[in-house]
């Protein structure tokens, strides 16, 4: 069996978490794959050498097509026009594309799994133009009606899925993200260094700098620690590509005056992240929307306590071994759960449902499925 994937979406280091849960995803399938299933990356011009770290064995190969990943209305252009005829001529049994982007109307002799991660944009349809709202809502429902199966990243996703696309329950299947800890490890001092902080003196958190993700909370936290002398560490680092409220977030920093007790670190590796991890007081993460949120679990994976909101999929994927606020927006709350996190002694924590094999081996179970399911 020779299963496609779209790659083409993949803006490097400008999509977030999307892109590490594919580059995990694609981990899980070198590793874990029978021999008798190959892969075939449909890679864009721009993004294809970031992927030639998984074609080390051979049941894995890439095709280069004549598009851009950074060119967005070009890209899915192109998808509609010639993503099926490229898989006709490489031999593709099936097509997984891992983003809602699939061609949008349905081939008859080419059968698609897609990946839905959140419908953000039917939650906050202000962060996007009149435009691109209206292409998203007609685009994820034309994907979804026409996709084989869709894959949910968690148990909120499908009913999101359910009740706000009107997609039928026995064609959606949730399966939770992998998650990876890196194996190569790196000097902390250097990172100290770099960002001036100290090992367990500070607080972590990654993270977009978009609304939804709450920020603003943390930020007042500090700046109240800060004014109160509350016995809490008085940094707190951010890592995560920028977002529409970047603005709002450095004014707000120098509004608290505390410009000196926040970090914004931007992109970092996998490596430096999880050295972050470690070496934080706690793990703090205030969203109030996500389809899954991969830091929680890799905080508490690499033992780092963890603060969060029960908003959304939060206490699902985390599975409740967090900390939790009640209200997202309180301060003083915050504060009251901080504190207590920094009297945890926290141990890593196993999640059997994240690992690379489990996850793996459940995506290719469901390719096979929909291979062979009859429409």
């Amino acid at each position: 069996m020779n299963i496609g994937i779209d790659l083409l979406w993949v803006k490097h280091k400008k999509v977030g978490g999307i892109e590490s849960y594919i580059r995990n995803l694609l981990k899980g399938f070198q590793l874990y794959a029978p021999n008798d299933i190959e892969f075939t990356l449909f890679c864009a011009i721009d993004n294809h050498k970031t992927f030639d770290e998984f074609l080390t064995k051979g049941n894995i190969k890439k095709v280069i097509c004549n598009v851009e990943s950074n060119k967005v209305a070009s890209r899915i252009i192109w998808e509609n026009k010639n993503l099926n005829k490229y898989a006709k001529k490489h031999n593709i049994d099936l097509m997984f594309v891992p983003v809602y982007s699939k061609p949008l109307m349905k081939n008859r002799s080419m059968k698609y799994v897609i990946t839905i991660h959140d419908l953000q944009a039917l939650h906050y349809p202000q962060y996007f133009s009149k435009v691109k709202n209206m292409w998203l809502k007609f685009a994820w429902k034309q994907c979804a009606k026409t996709a084989d199966k869709i894959i949910a990243i968690s148990n909120f996703v499908k009913m999101d899925i359910e009740k706000r696309l009107g997609i039928e329950s026995g064609k959606i299947s949730v399966i939770y993200n992998p998650i990876v800890k890196t194996e190569r490890e790196i000097n902390f001092d250097n990172i100290a260094s770099k960002y001036g902080i100290e090992s367990k003196e500070y607080f972590y958190t990654v993270s977009s700098l978009l609304p939804h993700k709450n920020l603003s909370v943390l930020l007042k936290m500090i700046s109240k620690a800060k004014k109160d002398n509350i016995n809490i560490p008085a940094k707190l680092v951010i890592s995560g590509i920028g977002g529409k409220s970047e603005g709002e977030i450095k004014e707000l920093i120098n509004e608290l005056e505390i410009s000196e007790n926040i970090i914004l670190t931007g992109f970092v590796s996998d490596e430096e992240r999880d050295a972050l991890y470690k070496n934080a007081k706690a793990f703090l993460f205030p969203s109030i929307f996500e389809g899954f949120g991969m830091p929680p679990i890799e905080a508490l994976m690499l033992g780092t306590p963890v603060v969060t909101t029960k908003e959304t999929c939060i206490p699902e994927v985390t599975q409740n071994k967090a900390i939790y606020v009640d209200d997202p927006f309180s301060v003083d709350e915050w504060i009251e759960k901080v504190t207590k996190a920094t009297t945890i002694e926290s141990v890593p924590i196993v999640f059997d449902c994240y690992t690379l094999e489990n996850v793996s081996k459940a995506y290719i179970d469901m390719f096979v499925e929909a291979f062979n399911t009859k429409r």
